[in-house]
């Protein structure tokens, strides 16, 4: 779970202003930041079979909108491919 000032730092840096929860690099960015947090617990309770279909699922919301983000602006999806260090 992402404390309120952690989640406020991510739209800040990655939305168009400071209320865009929801633009698709947000959503991203944020994302990441769980799946990140989640990995550092599964390193950790490596028996948490719940917390790894948790993981699951977020990296396939994360894909999805990746894709989406693909798709539309090729410029902003290698941008935040390279800004977050994610592999493609």
């Amino acid at each position: 779970m992402l404390s309120k000032e952690k989640v406020a730092e991510i739209v800040k840096k990655y939305g168009k202003n400071e209320k865009d929860t929801g633009s698709v690099e947000v959503q991203i960015a944020l994302l990441t930041e769980q799946i990140n947090e989640l990995t550092k617990h599964l390193k950790k309770n490596k028996k948490d079979a719940s917390g790894r279909r948790g993981l699951f699922v977020l990296v396939g919301k994360r894909r999805g909108l990746l894709d989406y983000l693909n798709r539309t602006d090729r410029d902003a999806y290698a941008k935040l491919l390279a800004e977050l260090s994610i592999r493609k």
